[in-house]
C-alpha cells in the first residue's frame, strides 16, 4: 500500500492535497471569513508547487455549482465547491437542487463560522459576523437534497471524511453530498500526516440488475405488438446512448424523450420519434420507462389501463420523490446501460419468434417518422420569416453553425426537434428540479472539461437573469472560457403564462391578454451585460438577421478569443 506523508503544515493543507490526490481537478469558490486557512494553504501550495486542485474565483454560488456539474458530466469527474458558511449555502441551494434531481455527484462544501470566542486557538472568531452567522444546525439546510452530510470535527478523521465523501457522491443513484468545515479545525497544525495513495475508500459499483427480472422483461418485450421506451436520462453516460440504439434497432422498439437532459439516442436514428410521447402511449401496449421520473402526466393522456409497464434505472422507483405514482408492473433496479445490453441479449434468444411484428413495426414506425420529418419541415418553413423571430428557426439557424460535436446547453425555448445531435454527450438540459439559473454555470462547466469545443448555452430571458449573468460573464474572461450565450428574449415567463392558461384556459387572466406576475418589460439590453468584460454582444431582431448574427458572434469566438452573446427577439408562447 502507498502512503504520502505531509511533514508538517495545516489541516487545509492536508485537506487540499487530498482533493489533488483524489483526482479533484477544481475548487470552485466564493469565500468568506472562514476560507483564512485554506487561502493561505493555496497561497503555500502556489509558492511552493505543490499540488491542489485549481482555484477558480466564482463571484456566485449558484454559478459555481453549475460550473462543477458540467464539467462533471463531460470528464465523468467530481468536482469540488467551497462557499461561505450558511448565506453562501442558501445561495447555491438552487445548483443543489438540479443536481440532487439529475444525479449528479458535486464534493459540495462550506465553511462553518468559527465557534471560538476568546481566541487561544487558531482560527477563533476575530470579527462581528461570526455571532450572527452561526447556526444550531448549518447541515440541516440541505438535508434533504444531499446524499451524506458530514462536519469535519479534526483532522483526525480527515482522510476519511474527504473519502467517504467521494465514494458517496459518486455511488449510484449519484448526487452531492455536503462537508462543512470549521476555521478551527482547517487552521490546525499537522505533523507527519500520512494517507493512502491511491485511495482506500472508493465508490461502490453499480447495481447489476436482477436476471429473473432481465427474463421476465424481454418475455413482456417478446410478447408485446407495439412496446414504446420513454427515456429523459438515457446518455448521461456517452456509452448508453450505443446500447439504447441497438436495443432499439434490433428489435423496432420506438423511442421518445420526454424533457430530454442528454442526448439519449442519435437523431438520425431511425427508431428515433422526437420529444413528446403522447401522441403514441394509447397505441402502446408496453411501455418501457427508460430513467425518467415522469413519463407522462396523469391528467393530460397516460397509458391505456391494460397497457403494461417496466421501469428501468439506478433508481427506477425514484425513491427521493415524495409522490410519484405511475403504473408499474415490473421495476428493474440496475445501471442503465448493463440492464440495456443485457435486455438485448435476453431479446435475442426470441427474436425468431418476433420476426414478423419487428419487421411490421419497422416499416410502420418508418411511415410515422417520415410523416413526423415532414411536419418539422412545413413547420420551419413558416417559422423562417415568422415576426418575432421562432424558437424553431433559432434552434435551426444554431443548428446549421455549430458543427457535429459542439455541446449546446438548453435553458430556453430551443427546440432540439429542429436540430441534430448524432454524438453522445453534446446536449445538456439539467435543471431536473425546476431551479432556474443553471445554464450559464454548466457551460462555463462543460467549457473547462473541453476548451477545444464551441459551446453554445442557450437561455431564456428569465433563466438568464437567474444565471447571475455578470459573474458568469466575469468568469468567462477571468478564466478564458468564450463561449457563445443566446438569449430566447421573449419578455416573459413563458412557463408560468403557459400554466396558467392550462389552469384557467377561460379565466380572467386568460381573457387579459397580458398576465399579471407573467410579463417583462420590454427593451432590456442583455447584449451590453457581456460588454462589461469585452465579450461581443448583438442584439437580432429579424429572422433573416440571425445566420449572420451568429457567424459574428462566432467570429469573435474563434479569431478574437472573446465570448459572445446574442439577444434575440423571439416569440412567446
Amino acid at each position: 500500500m502507498t502512503k504520502k506523508t505531509i511533514a508538517s503544515g495545516t489541516v487545509a493543507d492536508a485537506y487540499l492535497a487530498l482533493l489533488a490526490d483524489r483526482g479533484v481537478d477544481f475548487l470552485f469558490a466564493n469565500a468568506g471569513t472562514d476560507f483564512a486557512p485554506l487561502i493561505e494553504s493555496l497561497a503555500k501550495a502556489q509558492a511552493n508547487g505543490t499540488p491542489t486542485p485549481k482555484p477558480v474565483t466564482v463571484p456566485h454560488e449558484n454559478v459555481a455549482m453549475g460550473m462543477a456539474m458540467g464539467f462533471y458530466l463531460k470528464t465523468g469527474r467530481p468536482q469540488a465547491v467551497m462557499v461561505h458558511v450558511n448565506v453562501g449555502t442558501a445561495n447555491a441551494m438552487c445548483g443543489l437542487l438540479n443536481a440532487y434531481r439529475c444525479n449528479i455527484p458535486i464534493f459540495f462544501t462550506a465553511g462553518r463560522t468559527p465557534f471560538t470566542e476568546d481566541g487561544g486557538i487558531m482560527g477563533a472568531r476575530t470579527g462581528e459576523i461570526h455571532w450572527p452567522q452561526e447556526m444550531r444546525d448549518q447541515r440541516a439546510m440541505v438535508r434533504e437534497m444531499v446524499k451524506w452530510d458530514y462536519e469535519l470535527p479534526s483532522g483526525n478523521v480527515l482522510e476519511t471524511a474527504v473519502d467517504r465523501g467521494l465514494a458517496m457522491a459518486a455511488t449510484e443513484p449519484m448526487g452531492p453530498i455536503y462537508l462543512t468545515l470549521p476555521r478551527e479545525v482547517l487552521a490546525a497544525e499537522i505533523k507527519d500526516y500520512t494517507y493512502a495513495s491511491p485511495a482506500r475508500r472508493v465508490a461502490a459499483t453499480a447495481p447489476w440488475p436482477d436476471m429473473n427480472a432481465i427474463d421476465r422483461a424481454a418475455d413482456m418485450i417478446a410478447k408485446a405488438k407495439n412496446p414504446l421506451i420513454i427515456t429523459s436520462c438515457t446518455g448521461r453516460t456517452d456509452a448508453d446512448v450505443a446500447a439504447l440504439a441497438m436495443l432499439a434497432e434490433t428489435f423496432s422498439i420506438p423511442v421518445t424523450q420526454r424533457k430530454p437532459r442528454f442526448v439519449a439516442l442519435p437523431s438520425d436514428h431511425p427508431m428515433h420519434l422526437g420529444y413528446n410521447p403522447d401522441p403514441y402511449l394509447k397505441r402502446a401496449d408496453l411501455v418501457i420507462v427508460m430513467d425518467c421520473d415522469v413519463p407522462w402526466i396523469p391528467n393530460k393522456t397516460a397509458p391505456n389501463p391494460d397497457t403494461k409497464v417496466i421501469h428501468i434505472g439506478p433508481d427506477p422507483l425514484f425513491s427521493g420523490y415524495p409522490l410519484r405514482g405511475f403504473t408499474t408492473d415490473l421495476a428493474i433496479t440496475g445501471a442503465t446501460g448493463v440492464t440495456l445490453r443485457l435486455l438485448t441479449e435476453a431479446l435475442g434468444a426470441a427474436k425468431n419468434k418476433m420476426n414478423g411484428a419487428v419487421d411490421t413495426r419497422r416499416k410502420e414506425w418508418g411511415d410515422e417518422r417520415k410523416q413526423q420529418r415532414e411536419k418539422l419541415r412545413g413547420a420551419l418553413e413558416k417559422a423562417k420569416t415568422s415576426s418575432p423571430i421562432s424558437p424553431a428557426w433559432v434552434s435551426h439557424c444554431l443548428d446549421q453553425a455549430k458543427g457535429k460535436d459542439a455541446l449546446v446547453v438548453k435553458e430556453s425555448p430551443l427546440m432540439p426537434e429542429h436540430m441534430t445531435f448524432n454524438q453522445p454527450g453534446t446536449y445538456f438540459s439539467v435543471g431536473a428540479a425546476g431551479a432556474l439559473g443553471w445554464g450559464l454555470g454548466t457551460a462555463l462547466g462543460l467549457k473547462a472539461a473541453a476548451p477545444d469545443k464551441l459551446v453554445i448555452a442557450t437561455c431564456g430571458d428569465g433563466a438568464y437573469m437567474f444565471g447571475n449573468p455578470v459573474p458568469a460573464h466575469y468568469v468567462s474572461k477571468a478564466e478564458n472560457l468564450p463561449m457563445l450565450t443566446v438569449v430566447f428574449n421573449n419578455e416573459m415567463w413563458g412557463a408560468v403564462k403557459r400554466n396558467t392558461h392550462e389552469v384557467y384556459p377561460d379565466g380572467f387572466a386568460a381573457k387579459s391578454n397580458r398576465e399579471p406576475l407573467t410579463y417583462f418589460e420590454p427593451g432590456t439590453k442583455f447584449e451590453k451585460a457581456v460588454e462589461a468584460v469585452d465579450g461581443y454582444g448583438e442584439r437580432v431582431e429579424k429572422a433573416e438577421d440571425m445566420p449572420k448574427a451568429i457567424d459574428r458572434a462566432l467570429n469573435a469566438i474563434t479569431k478574437d478569443g472573446r465570448q459572445a452573446l446574442l439577444n434575440v427577439i423571439c416569440r412567446g408562447p
